[in-house]
């Protein structure tokens, strides 16, 4: 009987546009950390970038409460949501305290965690079109990837802190650092929050 009544497939078309403005702001992130000199110009745009994810936000939360049929069970469509637009929410804060602390170069730490993060947001781009199939077996090689290169992301960030009290005399410069550092850490964390919803829907389907 179900099956005759139309499921609202929108909800998929939205999670890639969200999908698509975090590979924005991962690569403007990626593009900061090769070249401080556009900072101020490229942290407008993030901020930009992450006003435009809430908006999504808001617009998929909207259909939610309008939609009685949904494709995926609705506690998934709000889940995987909010940790698209968490991703975006800490990149844009991250490069906000850069700013704010008046940090002046990159160091290659956070240069290597900015890559991982446009590593993820790519396969988060390769996985969530991918989504509306419920196809496991073409899903999970992606997610895979985007927890392994987690997994890589708080290796760079310990060693990143370590380097910090290591060759660092100016204990203000730590903290800055540190603090950016959690940030950019945590970012990875929540695009690996994206694939382990995007595995639990699958399962519920498969």
């Amino acid at each position: 009987m179900f099956r005759l009544i139309p499921h609202e497939t929108k909800f998929f078309d939205m999670f890639e546009r969200s999908a698509q403005n975090l590979l924005k702001g991962a690569y403007i992130l990626k593009d900061i950390s090769n070249d401080f000199s556009t900072l101020a110009e490229n942290a407008a745009k993030l901020e930009r970038l992450e006003h435009d994810s809430d908006q999504i936000t808001h617009e998929i939360m909207e259909k939610l409460n309008k939609t009685f049929i949904t494709p995926i069970d609705r506690e998934d469509i709000h889940e995987l949501t909010a940790a698209l637009d968490d991703v975006m929410d800490f990149i844009e804060a991250a490069t906000e305290r850069m700013i704010l602390y008046k940090i002046k170069t990159p160091t290659p730490e956070m240069k290597a965690i900015a890559d991982v993060i446009f590593r993820q947001a790519e396969a988060i781009n390769k996985v969530i079109p991918r989504l509306k199939d419920l196809k496991h077996a073409h899903i999970m090689e992606h997610c895979i990837e985007i927890n392994r290169l987690e997994n890589e992301g708080d290796k760079i960030q310990r060693e990143a802190v370590a380097s910090l009290f290591d060759n660092r005399t100016d204990p203000l410069e730590v903290i800055k650092w540190r603090d950016i550092y959690d940030y950019l850490e945590t970012a990875t964390d929540k695009c690996e929050d994206v694939a382990v919803i995007i595995e639990g829907i699958c399962l519920k389907h498969a």
